[in-house]
């Protein structure tokens, strides 16, 4: 594919002087650690000096040692000093991610392949200052250059300070120290750049520099990771797998780094939930993080915007499936040759966002517990819940046949309801107000000064069976068919297909599925085996053969059939010849939330698991 950006512009910029060349950078960012790559492989330099403390050369070589798998160094620093008159000094721990794709550390790792040498040039002083470090999005790299990007960011120099003055020139006097024939490549901080080519330009005497107090390293615990980094470890691990591979002006791109998580989120969400992405919610996805973006000044969004945007338009528990998947990264072990800690995002940064998700269902890796809530039992060894299925008898789970019976007197209500308004008219007020005034029509209609109301029909006849269908494109998910009888009279029969409930266990002998779509009827006690009756064997469809047996054991007239499209106009006919009506409810105009909750099904493997069923059913 041809390069779209614009040509490299000269060095009108001063980056290139004699044997030494300069090379910014934004901490941190990926496209910059790319850049720092791509510019050491092409140029080949014999030294490489990089910002970063010289009193910690020992942990960062170390820590780069044992890369793809993320380190930090961790010392104590005594520079702290008290805002308010009255407290105390004292001593706060220091923590620095050492990660892939931060571009001083990609620096080291080049330099080390093509056998240049490295210099830390931080002179590490006490007097470090604390440097603006707010940079443009890096993103902006897959459009222009590095040298357009810096000379944009030199446009609106920041304000500078003393402390600022003397760290330039140690970093200058490390610099004017090194070997001045051989050919040097700088990489610097954007904020130090001016000030240190500035001091270049003079003699600068030795720094004084700090002892550091037990400096040390750490092998962060996988489960932190998405907390500590500053990219977060799913764009890590797609940034480690891209540097080998990386060719001549070519860039990681974030936006599809972004999609490829919310995909593969979707598709553990789908597992977790049986849910299903829909091509609208993904639209929003990206038009909602844009939007985000757009509020912080930035051209993509942050992991945190990612999390915030995959619960406002889906649910929380696609947030926590997308939390999981944008940490998951695949070289972090919780067992290494340095010590593990699981960190805190409080302990490496001083500015910090929470966000709360309060997931439905259990977590394979974390799980968010309060106080005071029994958790939830687990299989003291794999398979031992499975173990307790004899499959000799099977039986329901009476909350949840309480819950379905009350929808299924709603749904027979709510069809009544259509069909008494398609027989409504709304005609002039003469003489009788009739079943009252029709407001709508009366203000629709206010300029000939007349009141209208409506005449609503009785429908004669009752509802008999309810069908209601979740899902008719995919039968081949829902292979669990069955058909059980009602236990009382007030309590209908029942045909569903669902997916295999026993392939989820939630308890001894206690498995969890997924409604497909069911049929209800009552009378109890009269409902034969619906998947093996040869009559029904001219349906298409389980949907379809759903539909069937309701006409065939509706004692009323009319039989509601709640699905996302309505039925072939053949069963108009077949509905006709039964001497029934169907009543066809689309299921958009039914709640999501109460379609959501419906659609889980407990199948217990015998009468005794009723006892313990609450116990082990969430």
């Amino acid at each position: 594919m041809p390069d779209e950006r614009e040509p490299q512009l000269p060095d009108f910029l001063g980056l290139k002087r004699g044997k030494c060349s300069w090379l910014p950078v934004a901490p941190g960012r990926t496209e910059f650690a790319a850049e720092v790559r791509r510019r050491i492989l092409t140029e080949r330099p014999q030294i490489v000096a990089v910002e970063l403390p010289a009193t910690l050369e020992r942990l960062f070589l170390r820590a780069v040692e044992r890369l793809p798998a993320l380190s930090v160094i961790v010392y104590q620093d005594n520079t702290y000093k008290p805002q308010r008159d009255g407290d105390e000094d004292f001593d706060t721990a220091v923590y620095v991610p050492v990660e892939p794709c931060d571009p001083f550390i990609e620096a080291i790792r080049t330099a080390q392949e093509i056998g240049a040498e490295v210099i830390f040039i931080d002179p590490d002083s006490a007097e470090r200052p604390h440097l603006h470090a707010s940079y443009p999005d890096s993103y902006a790299l897959n459009t222009i250059s590095i040298e357009q990007y810096t000379e944009a960011w030199r446009l609106h120099p920041q304000p500078r300070s003393e402390e600022g003055t003397a760290f330039a020139a140690g970093i200058a006097w490390k610099l004017q120290g090194a070997d001045p024939f051989a050919e040097t490549l700088v990489v610097i901080s954007l904020n130090l750049l001016d000030p240190v080519l500035e001091a270049m330009e003079v003699p600068q005497e030795e720094p004084k520099s700090r002892f550091r107090e037990r400096p040390r390293l750490l092998n962060p615990h996988p489960d932190c990771l998405g907390e500590i980094t500053n990219e977060y470890p799913f764009l890590q691990e797609r940034y480690e797998r891209f540097r080998e591979t990386m060719a001549d002006r070519e860039s990681i791109d974030r936006r599809r780094v972004q999609f490829a998580l919310f995909r593969e989120a979707a598709e553990a969400w789908q597992v977790n939930t049986g849910e299903t992405m829909q091509h609208w919610q993904r639209r929003l996805l990206a038009r909602y993080t844009r939007n985000l973006a757009v509020a912080h000044r930035d051209m993509t969004a942050s992991l945190y915007d990612i999390t915030i945007a995959a619960r406002s338009i889906v649910d929380e528990n696609f947030a926590w499936d997308t939390w999981e998947t944008a940490t998951r990264y695949s070289w972090q072990e919780t067992e290494s040759d340095v010590e593990t800690a699981n960190l805190s995002g409080e302990e490496i940064w001083t500015d910090t966002q929470r966000i709360k998700l309060r997931r439905r269902l259990p977590s394979t890796r974390r799980r968010m517990t309060v106080p005071g809530l029994k958790k939830r039992k687990k299989e003291k060894t794999a398979g031992e819940w499975a173990s307790e299925v004899n499959g000799n008898n099977i039986c329901s789970y009476p909350p949840e046949d309480l819950v379905i019976e009350d929808f299924g007197r709603f749904l027979k209500k709510k069809g009544k309801g259509m069909l008494s308004d398609e027989r409504s008219t709304v005609e002039p007020f003469t003489t009788s107000l009739l079943d009252g005034v029709d407001v709508r029509e009366t203000v629709r209609n206010w300029h000939e000064g007349r009141i209208f109301v409506r005449n609503s029909r009785k429908v004669q006849g009752d509802v008999g069976s309810v069908i209601v269908i979740f899902d008719g494109e995919r039968d081949e998910r829902y292979n669990y068919m069955t058909t059980w009888l009602g236990e009382h009279q007030n309590e209908s029969d029942m045909a569903f297909y669902s997916t295999p409930p026993f392939d989820h266990m939630v308890g001894p002998g206690i498995g969890r599925g997924e409604y497909g779509g069911f049929l209800m009827s009552l009378p109890a006690r009269r409902m034969y085996d619906v998947w093996a009756d040869p009559d029904y064997d001219l349906a298409e469809s389980k949907a379809e053969r759903l539909l069937l047996a309701g006409l065939d054991y509706s004692i009323h007239k009319y039989v509601v059939y709640a699905a996302a499209k309505p039925p072939r106009s053949i069963f108009r006919n077949i509905a006709e010849r039964f001497g029934r009506t169907i009543v066809y409810l689309p299921v958009g105009q039914l709640s999501p939330t109460t379609m959501k909750k419906l659609r889980v099904v407990h199948v217990l493997d015998g009468y005794d698991k009723r006892e313990i069923a609450k116990d082990y059913i969430w």
